[in-house]
């Protein structure tokens, strides 16, 4: 019997590759020695929801301009939407159904 995959696009593949590309940035990251980053003083200021906003938007724009189709522009956008979500608060309801 064949198995079925329920991703007919190959989501599942591409959410595995953003998870390890994100994983890969936090070793990039400018971190203090109280680990904070500047995404946290975004938050402490108020802009943070708007700031990734902002920078999705860039990467969008950015894809097929700059250096071409590059998917890390896809991947850089997709990470910037993923803390949108999670300073909008929606990551609250993560463990309810959505």
């Amino acid at each position: 019997m064949k198995s079925e995959n329920k991703f007919k696009y190959g989501e599942d593949k591409v959410l595995d590759k953003v998870k390890n590309y994100i994983e890969s940035t936090y070793e990039q990251h400018y971190i203090g020695k109280d680990g904070l980053q500047i995404q946290d003083v975004f938050d402490m200021i108020d802009i943070s929801e708007d700031f990734c906003r902002g920078a999705a938007i860039k990467y969008l724009i950015r894809y097929g301009q700059k250096d071409g189709k590059n998917p890390k522009d896809l991947m850089k956008c997709i990470h910037y939407i993923t803390l949108m979500y999670h300073y909008s608060k929606f990551d609250k309801e993560l463990d309810a159904d959505i």
